[in-house]
């Protein structure tokens, strides 16, 4: 099952469809809207943000988060910090005018617009932007009450998963699914500012294709693309990095970020592996076939023959190019008389033999 956002289809058969996530690295409306041009800029099919209030989502203002920041840039260095959750998602916020200002950038640039959200509020706000698409967290896969009032909106529903358990999954696509929306991507989100190698499980992806008929997602959080080169090659068919103006910004997932310079390059590694991905099944072009052919071999004669003579085992040998008999046909060959003189060496074809 394919799913549409704007005039770009996400599924197997598709370009894979690349999201630039700027939710957690904007600190401003001018921030914001400057990550939203550099996106469209570097090729992205999608901007992805994160409306949150973080006065009704944090109750204790105190509560610390841990992460990565980026201390030295050419040994890769990184130290681990913490500061309240609250500050972090307090940094991000924006009013809706602001937000609408935002979006209009994308449009502009004929790119899509979607975001995380938290609260029904929320969800309003990007109906009356008329967004195509809408983010849950992982932490909410088991929010119920905006799941469904998520879905009711008829938006395609991009479901983060981070910890999450099969079943986790399982529950929050029925509840989609029973109101009556099944324009659903599943999100591969390894937690961690930056992830460790060993919680990504890129595996995952292919089990998440298999349970579910709907597209699978990569969301990246490590540093680099490697992670998603790979994943894309087994399969996910929308990947989702964080970008930054700067990675050596003391904030939480600049660390894993690509910065503005990066964003063609990381595109264009993710095309062109799709080019050599090349297609399942083996078909050969002209150019390949006169190729094939020029480095196989095919049936000369090895001594002069006489027009009605018999070939014989000794009569024949096979060099390149291979534009005449190929040694796949040798038992046939032997036998066959000539209806020509010909001399050693001669390339033989069909057109010079009879029974």
């Amino acid at each position: 099952m394919s799913v549409q956002i704007k005039n770009k289809m996400i599924g197997d058969g598709s370009a894979c469809y690349i999201v630039f996530e700027a939710g957690p690295t904007h600190d401003s409306l001018e921030s914001a809207i400057e990550l939203t041009r550099a996106a469209a800029e570097g090729g992205a099919d999608a901007i992805k943000f994160q409306i949150f209030d973080p006065d009704r989502l944090v109750a204790d203002k105190k509560q610390l988060f841990s992460y990565d920041v980026l201390v030295n840039r050419e040994t890769g260095e990184t130290e681990t910090v913490e500061e309240p959750l609250y500050d972090i998602l307090a940094r991000r916020c924006l009013t809706p005018d602001e937000w609408k200002a935002v979006k209009k950038v994308a449009d502009d640039h004929n790119m899509a617009f979607f975001s995380t959200i938290g609260f029904e509020e929320d969800i309003r706000l990007l109906e009356s932007f008329g967004c195509d698409s809408i983010k849950i967290a992982s932490a909410d896969v088991n929010h119920f009450p905006l799941l469904r009032q998520a879905a009711r909106t008829g938006m395609c529903i991009q479901l983060d998963t981070g910890n999450s358990s099969l079943g986790d999954i399982e529950q929050a696509v029925d509840v989609i699914q029973s109101e009556g929306n099944d324009r659903i991507i599943i999100h591969q989100c390894p937690s961690g500012y930056p992830a460790h190698l060993d919680s990504i499980n890129l595996r995952m992806i292919t089990t998440l294709k298999q349970m579910f008929p709907f597209p699978a997602a990569f969301s990246d959080h490590t540093p680099g693309w490697d992670m998603d080169i790979a994943a894309v090659a087994i399969g996910a068919n929308l990947v989702e990095k964080t970008i930054t103006k700067d990675r050596m910004t003391r904030s939480v997932e600049h660390v894993m970020s690509i910065e503005p310079h990066q964003f063609k390059p990381f595109i264009k590694a993710i095309r062109d592996l799709e080019t050599a991905m090349g297609e399942p099944r083996r078909s050969l072009h002209p150019e390949q076939i006169k190729k094939r052919d020029a480095v196989r071999r095919s049936a000369f004669l090895r001594v002069d023959k006489k027009a009605g003579q018999a070939l014989v085992e000794d009569d024949v040998e096979y060099r390149r190019p291979g534009y005449g008999i190929p040694p796949t046909e040798h038992e046939h060959l032997i036998g066959h008389i000539l209806n020509q003189d010909m001399k050693a060496g001669d390339m033989l074809h069909w057109i010079d033999l009879t029974r």
